[in-house]
């Protein structure tokens, strides 16, 4: 059975079609991922790249629609005892109800892909829980600001909210047969930021060569059950075919599409073993077509909501007073005059505070 919303219906009677019709050279892909980021056009704080994977009876499947008993798309009509999931533009905002809202969404769902059943009780075990090549093994753990994380989640939802969200969420899961087999955020600091930006030259580059360690990842976790990737596009690029073999050297590489806002590629490795498929399409505005899109990039705007903390907190810490930053252009530049005495107190070097693009 597909679900679909009245918005994907109005989308399939203009013409648009969901990002992943009915596959006629293979069998139904068993998962459904998405992949988006936060925080690509500040000049401090960490860039975040977040990701989802559902295993799926029907990979046509609106999950909005599967999961609605538990689950909005907005914050309005009568979403108020469900998860709002979308882009974390629609879900976040710098108040207490735009904070509870992003919490609950990347708490529960992540609570809901581990085996536990259980949210990460700080945002240390959320690091430590995510594999080690998404910490860059180890380096991020250096960051002078990750010993000023906050000591606990959930920071602003209620702990029987956040398990009540839950119970709901992993019940209508299990009744639509529908399984979140990861998730999570890859977390870059600025000091990798900027080794990339210097050994790229390219900032759209640098983005793809990072977004490709996750890409790698849920490849080698998920193809061989079949995998039916969306990811957020990447700026202007339209053309992802020589990225994409580069990437995956192992697999044949075939162009299905490369239009004005969508851009989509089937990956095929055959193995004695069996064969490894994926179809990965880069489209516009990814998070409005798709759930696990618009949970990536609430998942990476929570992970760096959550470093911004931290990175606030190091700072007032060595200059009591200083005031909080965001990290974006025009007040990151107010924080950059304002915080000379901190910044001469930490050490550190430009090249590991301010990003060069």
């Amino acid at each position: 059975m597909t679900w679909l919303t009245r918005r994907a219906r109005a989308r399939a009677s203009a013409g648009m079609s969901f990002p992943f019709p009915e596959d006629p050279a293979g069998p139904p892909a068993r998962f459904v991922g998405g992949v988006d980021e936060a925080g690509l056009g500040p000049i401090l704080g960490p860039l975040t790249i977040g990701f989802g994977v559902f295993r799926v009876p029907d990979p046509g499947a609106d999950l909005w629609s599967a999961l609605e008993s538990a689950v909005a798309r907005t914050p309005e009509r009568g979403a108020a005892d469900r998860i709002v999931v979308a882009d974390s533009k629609v879900v976040f905002d710098r108040t207490p109800r735009g904070e509870t809202r992003l919490e609950a969404c990347a708490l529960a769902f992540l609570a809901l892909a581990a085996p536990s059943r259980r949210a990460p009780s700080s945002p240390i075990e959320l690091l430590h829980r995510m594999p080690a090549v998404l910490h860059g093994e180890g380096k991020l753990f250096l960051e002078p600001w990750i010993p000023f994380l906050p000591e606990r989640f959930p920071l602003f939802l209620a702990v029987e909210d956040l398990a009540r969200a839950l119970e709901l969420l992993a019940r209508a899961a299990r009744e639509r047969e529908i399984e979140l087999s990861a998730a999570g955020t890859r977390v870059v600091p600025v000091a990798e930021l900027n080794a990339t930006f210097e050994r790229t030259g390219n900032k759209a580059r640098s983005h793809w060569d990072l977004s490709a360690g996750i890409l790698r990842l849920l490849w080698d976790e998920f193809a061989v059950g079949g995998l039916d990737l969306l990811v957020d596009r990447h700026g202007g690029r339209m053309r992802y075919e020589p990225l994409l073999r580069e990437t995956f050297p192992e697999a044949s590489v075939v162009r299905e599409a490369e239009e004005k806002a969508r851009s989509a590629y089937r990956l095929v490795e055959r193995r004695p073993t069996g064969e490894r498929r994926m179809r990965i399409v880069f489209a516009e505005r990814a998070e409005e077509a798709s759930l696990p899109v618009a949970l990536a990039s609430c998942l990476a705007k929570h992970a760096r909501e959550t470093c911004m903390r931290g990175f606030n907190a190091y700072f007032r810490s060595l200059q009591p007073g200083l005031r909080a930053t965001a990290g974006y252009f025009s007040d990151g530049r107010r924080w950059l005059r304002e915080a000379r005495p901190a910044i001469e107190s930490s050490g550190l070097a430009k090249s590991e505070l301010v990003r060069a693009r």
